[in-house]
């Protein structure tokens, strides 16, 4: 797959899916708008940009900011003077008992980071897109299909908004040539986790359980899941649009399910 010379707008790429699929972008030829927090990180995905032939656009912002959101579309198109592709990957996982004394507070923080944030990026994006006939590739979660971790009320219900969301826009947006579609990966050797306040040891065990109770017996790694947003963002899937694509090592399949805490 070729992407020369389009421009690649990906948020949450400090680390994990979001730098994968950045790296990967550029390594087919394109321009990549990278966004995120964590400079420091980010400053390491650059690098890996820049190694793959692409320097990119760095962006350091909060997605659940709305005058942080405005900057990045401005920045990125003052820069590219266009847009072909947005990948709203930027998330939080949260984990909170609607019992706790701080389930409002958790289910707020993540709605506003997993879905507004995409919205409103959609929102400001799709001008653009409709006008280069780009598309837009959301990254939501198994979440959002099954019940896979106990006190993610929050997080599964951010991410099932995100998958109607895609369906909505995608049906919209269709009669003008944008193509949007979201792909739902299971566990993945990510930082979500520990960002979540996981431990190291226990994000390691946690992906040990997990790796047994699957059908193909392993986790995810970040690029796998880049393979399939970079597929969804080509030509090679100019028919598939209002899809969800589960890249899950088939955990899905075993219904509802809890993974070990």
């Amino acid at each position: 797959m070729s992407f020369q010379n389009k421009v690649v707008l990906v948020t949450g790429a400090s680390s994990g899916i979001g730098a994968a699929t950045a790296i990967a972008f550029a390594a087919e030829g394109a321009r990549v708008a990278i966004v995120g927090r964590n400079e420091k990180k980010l400053a390491v995905t650059a690098e890996q940009c820049e190694k793959k032939g692409s320097k990119p656009l760095f962006i350091a912002a909060d997605v659940t900011k709305d005058e942080d959101v405005i900057r990045i579309m401005k920045d990125t198109i003052n820069h590219f003077g266009k847009l072909d592709v947005l990948v709203n990957n930027a998330g939080i996982a949260p984990n909170a008992s609607i019992l706790a004394p701080d389930a409002m507070d958790t289910f707020d923080k993540t709605m506003t980071t997993n879905l507004r944030s995409v919205v409103h990026l959609t929102h400001l994006a799709a001008p653009y897109l409709v006008e280069s006939k780009g598309n837009i590739v959301n990254v939501s979660s198994i979440a959002a299909l099954s019940v896979v971790v106990n006190y993610s009320s929050a997080y599964s219900t951010s991410k099932a908004g995100l998958d109607h969301f895609t369906r909505c826009v995608a049906l919209e947006l269709a009669a003008k040539g944008v193509r949007v579609n979201t792909v739902n990966p299971g566990p993945v050797k990510t930082d979500i986790l520990e960002s979540a306040g996981v431990t190291a040891e226990q994000r390691d065990a946690m992906m040990a359980a997990v790796s047994k109770m699957v059908p193909l017996g392993r986790v995810g790694e970040p690029e796998e899941i880049a393979d399939v947003i970079l597929f969804l963002a080509s030509d090679k899937a100019k028919s598939v649009t209002g899809s969800t694509y589960v890249s899950d090592n088939g955990m899905v399949m075993n219904g509802i399910m809890q993974i070990p805490e």
